[in-house]
């Protein structure tokens, strides 16, 4: 579907319904998945495809919240209740206030006051846990702190994506309002901490793993394949890391989103953010951020990203609910720092985003060139563009040659 069709879909005929059956005078016949405009969907994206017919629930019964409840979701939480002070949390791990508060202040804490009782023994524990690999001189202070930001932003994003999916599950499938899926979160969280605990243990290790793994690669493979179309007079030359980095960017997001309800609007950033996550995952890529309506993504060698930036412009011009993405990829050097990417390639592949037609995939000539003798690509150049930053450059399509891609199964 071209981003026309489907910024238009509301306003085309529906194609032809069967008629109703005149024995069941009160009979419908309900309107084919397909020929809903997006805003229209709400129901189908949440839960998948629901039935049309209507199905009846007893009304949802207010949730009361009191003070217990909540003391007690937070002594769970906590592991302890508050009983320490700050200058009481330093002197037990024998660091500094000052050293204290940086380390909180970087798991992202706010600012508490020196009679605030606002510790537990847990939060001494974590804290020593932390002085002690600078002790011991596994970590320096500046690496404690850096990856001690990491694990307080990461979180951070983590827990509101939890709790937003959560309460958008009650509402939909419940019929709660917000407010009131809110507050039976609160009575039902008890049961979710420890399934959710064990869950971002085993990712974070099987990430851990996977970085490992990269390394021990890059390790063995040298820099055989870093300097694949590349005579090192490259802008990006001093950069340590070689990657593929591609985007993806849907076309007329901003009309769209003017027309969406807050619900659909959320369904659909959603629903790309999900399938350019699984693709990129599949292709052995890693999806470095999503920004609303643009992904940004690295893969390991210029083959592994040119099949990701097919896969995802294949996958959104065929998706009935999404408009069409512009696409790019540019291989060359990365500075990586508080996990994201940084460095000409980036700049260069977001420009070539801009030049894309929806559903076309733009390198530039580097990049083309460490493609041009593999059969599963065909590589098509452009006149030389004049693009901000660069000065000349060519942009080249990408499409697909032989073999089927990425397949999702």
């Amino acid at each position: 579907m071209t981003a026309e069709e489907y910024f238009d879909a509301d306003e085309a005929a529906p194609p032809a319904l069967p008629e109703p059956d005149p024995d069941e005078p009160d009979s419908e016949v309900p309107r084919p998945l397909a020929s809903r405009p997006v805003w229209q969907l709400q129901l189908d994206m949440a839960d998948g495809g629901a039935d049309d017919a209507a199905v009846t629930t007893p009304p949802p019964v207010p949730v009361e919240l009191d003070r217990e409840t909540i003391r007690n979701l937070e002594r769970e939480l906590l592991g302890a209740e508050r009983t320490l002070r700050r200058r009481e949390i330093a002197a037990g791990a024998g660091v500094s206030l000052l050293s204290a508060r940086k380390l909180w202040r970087a798991m992202g804490f706010p600012n508490i006051g020196d009679e605030d009782v606002a510790f537990t023994e847990k939060d001494l524990d974590a804290l020593t846990v932390i002085i002690d690999l600078v002790r011991q001189e596994q970590l320096t202070e500046d690496a404690a702190i850096s990856i001690t930001r990491a694990i307080g932003q990461m979180t951070d994003r983590m827990v509101v994506w939890q709790i937003e999916a959560i309460v958008e599950e009650m509402v939909a499938q419940r019929g709660l309002t917000d407010a009131d899926a809110r507050k039976s979160l609160i009575t039902e969280l008890p049961d979710l901490i420890e399934p959710l605990e064990r869950t971002l243990v085993y990712a974070w290790r099987r990430q851990l793993n996977a970085g490992v793994q990269r390394l021990a690669l890059r390790a063995e493979s040298g820099l055989r394949s870093s300097e694949q179309g590349r005579d090192g007079d490259e802008q990006d030359a001093p950069l340590p890391l070689a990657r593929a980095v591609g985007f993806a960017d849907l076309v007329s997001y901003t009309s769209l989103s003017r027309q969406m309800n807050e619900r659909t609007l959320a369904q659909l950033v959603q629903r790309f953010e999900n399938k350019s996550a699984e693709i990129i995952s599949v292709g052995g890529g890693r999806l470095v951020k999503t920004i609303g309506d643009e992904v940004l993504y690295i893969a390991e060698s210029p083959e592994a990203g040119a099949e990701i930036s097919l896969a995802l412009a294949k996958a959104f011009s065929e998706d009935e609910f999404l408009p069409s993405a512009r696409c790019s990829l540019v291989w060359g050097r990365v500075l990586s720092r508080l996990g994201d990417i940084y460095g000409p390639t980036v700049t260069l592949a977001a420009r070539l985003t801009a030049l894309a037609e929806p559903g076309e995939v733009l390198v530039d000539s580097g990049t083309a060139a460490t493609l041009t003798d593999n059969e599963r690509f065909v590589l098509d150049p452009h006149e030389p563009r004049q693009v901000r930053g660069f000065g000349e450059v060519r942009p080249v399509t990408l499409t697909r040659g032989t073999g089927t891609g990425i397949v999702l199964d």
